[in-house]
Formats: C-alpha cells, sequence, structure tokens
C-alpha cells in the first residue's frame, strides 16, 4: 500500500509540473527552436562568415577579407540591375495582386451558381507546384508556339499591318520589355490565390451590423467599399501584403526558369543574381554577400508593414 501511495504521489507530483505554465510553455516551444535554430539560424551564421571572406569552390579556405567581399557585390553593375529590378518587380506586382485580389474576394463573397468552380480555378495556381506552373508559362509564352500569339494572330491583332507590330511572334522572353512583363504577369498569377483567400478571410470578419448599417443607410457600393470596407480590411491587407513581399523578394523559380536573367539581366533580381554568383558561378562570397543583403531589406519592409498594419488596427 506504502508503495502504490508512493508511486500515486509521485505520478502526482510529475503531473503537477508539467501542467505548470513555466515547464510547459518552453518544452511545447523547445522542438519548433531547435528546428530554426537548425535550419536557419547555422545557415545564416555560415552565410555572414562567407560574406566577409574570399572563399570560392575552387579555395574553400576561410580567409578574412573584412568588407572587400561586399564593397565588390555592391559595386557591381549587375548587382545595382538586380537591386532595382527587385524593388520594381515587387512593388508592381504587389499593386497588381492586391488590386485584382480585393476584386475576387468581394466576387467570391457574393452568392451565385458555381461558386465553388470558381474558387478551385482560383486557388489552383497556389495548390499546383510552381516549377511545373512556371514550365506551363514557359511553354504559353514560347517564341514559336505560343498560344497567346496565336490567339492574337487569330483576332488581327498580330502579324502584317495588326496594331501590335508586323511579326507573326511577340517573343514574349526576349524582349527586356516583354520579358519584365511576362515574369511580372506570372508572379502576380502565382500570388493571387493567397492574397485572395486572406482578402475574403478578411471580408467574413466584417461584423454583420456593420453591413446591415450600411444597406439600411443606403449607401451606394463605391461608397461603402473606400468608407467601410477598405478602412476595415486595412489590417488583413497588410498581411497579405507582407507575405507578398516576403514571397517575391526570396522567390526565384519564376525567373530562373522562364528567363534565367535575361535578356541581357533585364529580368535579374537579388535572389537569382546571388544564385547564379555563388552556386553556378562558384564564388561562395559574393552569393552569400548577395543573399544577406535581403536580409536587412525584407526586416524593414516588414517592420514597416507591421506598425501600419497595427495603426490601421487601432484607427
Amino acid at each position: 500500500m506504502e508503495a502504490m501511495a508512493y508511486r500515486a504521489s509521485t505520478r502526482t507530483r510529475i503531473g503537477y509540473i508539467l501542467d505548470r505554465e513555466t515547464w510547459l510553455g518552453p518544452v511545447m516551444l523547445f522542438p519548433a527552436v531547435l528546428y530554426i535554430l537548425v535550419l536557419v539560424g547555422l545557415p545564416f551564421l555560415l552565410a555572414i562568415l562567407y560574406s566577409l571572406s574570399d572563399i570560392t569552390v575552387g579555395d574553400p579556405s576561410l580567409d578574412f577579407v573584412g568588407l572587400q567581399t561586399i564593397q565588390e557585390v555592391v559595386e557591381n553593375p549587375v548587382f545595382q540591375k538586380s537591386l532595382r529590378n527587385t524593388f520594381v518587380f515587387t512593388l508592381v506586382s504587389q499593386a497588381l495582386v492586391l488590386v485584382l485580389g480585393k476584386i475576387l474576394a468581394l466576387a467570391l463573397s457574393t452568392e451565385f451558381r458555381g461558386k465553388w468552380i470558381f474558387r478551385f480555378l482560383i486557388l489552383l495556381p497556389w495548390t499546383t507546384p510552381i516549377a511545373l506552373a512556371t514550365i506551363s508559362w514557359l511553354w504559353m509564352l514560347d517564341s514559336v508556339f505560343s498560344p497567346i500569339d496565336w490567339m492574337l494572330r487569330a483576332m488581327n491583332l498580330l502579324g502584317p499591318g495588326a496594331p501590335l507590330g508586323p511579326a507573326k511572334n511577340l517573343y514574349w522572353l526576349g524582349k527586356p520589355e516583354l520579358a519584365f512583363f511576362s515574369v511580372i504577369l506570372v508572379h502576380t498569377w502565382r500570388m493571387l490565390p493567397l492574397a485572395t483567400v486572406i482578402m475574403v478571410a478578411g471580408l467574413t470578419s466584417i461584423p454583420q451590423d456593420i453591413k446591415d448599417a450600411v444597406a439600411v443607410d443606403g449607401a451606394s457600393f463605391w461608397r461603402a467599399l473606400f468608407e467601410i470596407t477598405i478602412p476595415l480590411m486595412l489590417p488583413i491587407m497588410a498581411v497579405a501584403t507582407l507575405f507578398g513581399v516576403i514571397f517575391t523578394f526570396t522567390d526565384m523559380i519564376v525567373i530562373y526558369v522562364l528567363t534565367r536573367g535575361g535578356p541581357i539581366d533585364t529580368t535579374q533580381v537579388l535572389s537569382t543574381w546571388a544564385f547564379f554568383k555563388g552556386i553556378e558561378g562558384g564564388n561562395l562570397a559574393q552569393g552569400a554577400a548577395t543573399a544577406l543583403f535581403l536580409f536587412p531589406v525584407l526586416l524593414g519592409v516588414a517592420v514597416l508593414i507591421l506598425r501600419f498594419a497595427r495603426r490601421a488596427e487601432v484607427a
């Protein structure tokens, strides 16, 4: 009996310890913290060491050179063009995603026949593997067999005497302006489902009594949109923007598959240039320095967006 009582009291003490928040919280968080430290923290520290050295694939020794590697990276004309392209690419694509996502969210928030089909089609780009989806766009933008060019020719918009030019094809990925437009188009198509889902959730979170008050007041659609819906959804839209900016800044698959940064580095961005310089070019130091440049930029953008979302929520 004493042994059973002792075991029961021991189990009670263990259960009491595990139920305490001071113990349970750290124990439950430990796997996630360990995961971040191993898969994010260690590579980040290694990238810092690489950026302060002159390490290459041919010479893997870590020789400290200070800020010389970073200076060489910043002074590179391709890096400067990639930095500019990254900001333009992100700003334009996110502006399109926000506008189109808002329109789709408003459309999906209403009831109509076959609504589930439209939801499925809108979510399809996000569920499809990005490399596979981009390869399909690579075929659609082909310089010879593009179905888009075929439709333009069928509508007499392309060809001899046509508004878009006398050529039979537009060569989407071969001309600098069209290549940049194509990359933005594909990435907007890729990010649109995520923004739409977030905004649909934001629309459903608007209290019903506010919607009823707007209906009773007789406010027009545009007045209700700009004075009620958009102000209430600003925090949600800020979150969608934050996710979109992070994905756009760090994603390289769309550009890698479509243009590989061409023609003549017209569509080169920081993520692809870091890959080409560090992995394919073998200059690990400059590749790491280029990739690390994304960190302070993304950190500053994230802080600004979160502060804006907090102020909008308070207002």
